[in-house]
């Protein structure tokens, strides 16, 4: 959770200095956000994560950033001096060297229009402030996994869901469970990208492949199959669906 800088014990075992090397391969944060209090916040707790923090307090500001450091993941405020966050979003998704970055937009604009159209403009996520911190820390994570993925995993986990790839079995609360080969692929491509929202087009696109048709509405179907398939014995629904938007593994609040 998001703490004060008195509030956190200084470790004793913390080195006096960084190296280039660790520098380098710690993941980049870019924190866009012009209240100073914030900001402060957002760096000591990532930082604390071990994340290796940009700061801007300007959408101008930001841009520049971006394009000198090819952060790993943008924590990007929507109303920002100079130029907006949502403006922001669209340059960097138009940036062939960014297209990589996550990018999680930080907003007082709770409406679902709004939503949508930070979602539609490029944003992998969408926190609304005020915003739980450990929620906020969970999805930052969640982000850099993706924009960082570990190669060779054969393992994927989300809350009490667990996927082997080796094997190709599926477990929720320590129980078995069976999945279609169709299901089996949409659920490896969300746990892969867990609490990032994909239209029925992108899912098409990265589950069923390009060159194959199939009517976008099909995607509602398997997702159905899905849900039915691990949301078992009461458990808490791990597919979320943002309406007009699409969908996403991740807990309904």
């Amino acid at each position: 959770m998001l703490r004060s800088m008195a509030e956190r014990p200084r470790r004793a075992d913390a080195p006096r200095g960084e190296t280039a090397t660790d520098s380098r391969t710690k993941p980049v944060v870019l924190v866009v956000e012009d209240e100073p209090a914030l900001l402060t916040l957002l760096k000591y707790n990532l930082e604390a994560e071990g994340y290796r923090v940009v700061e801007a307090t300007n959408g101008e500001d930001a841009l520049v950033k971006a394009r000198e450091e090819t952060p790993d993941l943008i924590l990007l405020d929507w109303m920002l001096p100079l130029v907006s966050g949502i403006e922001v979003c669209r340059q960097i998704r138009r940036t062939p060297d960014l297209k990589s970055a996550a990018i999680i937009m930080l907003t007082a604009k709770g409406e679902e229009a709004d939503k949508i159209r930070g979602l539609e403009t490029g944003a992998d996520d969408y926190v609304t402030k005020p915003f739980s911190p450990s929620e906020l820390m969970a999805r930052a994570k969640a982000a850099l996994r993706r924009a960082r993925p570990q190669s060779g995993e054969e393992n994927l986990v989300y809350a009490d869901l667990e996927m082997d790839l080796a094997t190709h079995r599926v477990r929720r609360d320590n129980k078995d469970l069976h999945l279609g080969p169709t299901e089996f692929r949409l659920l490896k491509f969300l746990m892969e990208n867990q609490g990032r929202v994909f239209s029925r087009e992108q899912l098409l696109d990265h589950v069923w492949g390009r060159d194959i048709y199939v009517e976008p509405r099909t995607v509602d179907v398997h997702i159905r199959r899905l849900r039915k398939a691990i949301n078992v014995d009461g458990l808490p629904d791990l597919i979320r669906t943002v309406r007009s938007a699409g969908y996403a593994l991740d807990i309904e609040d």
